[in-house]
């Protein structure tokens, strides 16, 4: 059965979460086959183990009839780092939203800041997830992506004093790091374990 049917955790040539059907047979990528049984399932409207089952040839014969080219995303799924991720963007949005409705309510106007944060990630996919983690804490939303230079800009509404612009900074560079031991390959969680780059002079500017 192990020469007929091989996963990818006992086989480190395939693709994550795929499997490979005989020895020189296609590569069947696991996710693609669960979603087309859910599809399968949720046609016929009854959840049953005949569906699924059935929904499960169905899905493994169309994948087998029409292969879809092999394409690695880049994508990694570590469990241990989407808890802390999930964790920390749970705490990081109540004690932001609380620090955002102080300054709404009852603090004084505050000074709002544009400034760039070069990451330390440089692939499209991790670079496209951290800057969906940062936008998804109050306080704080990217505006632009600089994919040349690996760049976030963020604007932050708390600006008034340097140490605060330091703080906003290292808040994007936990969150790039928990985002990377989440999603990341080896070689960018041994990016993101080395220090931050140090940002530009020019890569912030102050809002009146």
């Amino acid at each position: 059965m192990s020469r007929f049917l091989r996963f990818s955790y006992r086989d480190a040539d395939l693709p994550p979460m795929s499997c490979k059907i005989g020895r020189r047979g296609r590569v069947l990528d696991l996710p693609l086959i669960a979603w087309l049984t859910l599809i399968w399932v949720l046609l016929w409207s009854t959840f049953n183990l005949a569906n699924i089952i059935t929904g499960v040839i169905v899905a493994t014969a169309v994948c087998l009839a029409f292969p879809l080219p092999p394409v690695d995303l880049g994508l990694r799924l570590h469990p241990w780092g989407i808890i802390r991720l999930a964790g920390y963007l749970l705490y990081d949005m109540y004690t932001s939203g609380v620090k955002v409705t102080r300054q709404i309510f009852v603090g004084l106007p505050h000074r709002a800041a544009v400034i760039g944060v070069p990451l330390r990630c440089r692939s499209d996919l991790m670079l496209a997830a951290v800057a969906v983690a940062v936008s998804n804490v109050p306080g704080g939303s990217v505006i632009e992506v600089r994919r040349a230079t690996a760049t976030v800009f963020l604007h932050v509404l708390d600006a008034d004093l340097p140490e605060e612009l330091d703080a906003a900074r290292r808040q994007v560079w936990r969150l790039e790091e928990l985002t990377v031991r989440a999603f990341g390959t080896p070689d960018e969680i041994a990016r993101v374990a080395e220090p931050p780059p140090s940002p530009q002079p020019e890569a912030g500017r102050l809002e009146p």
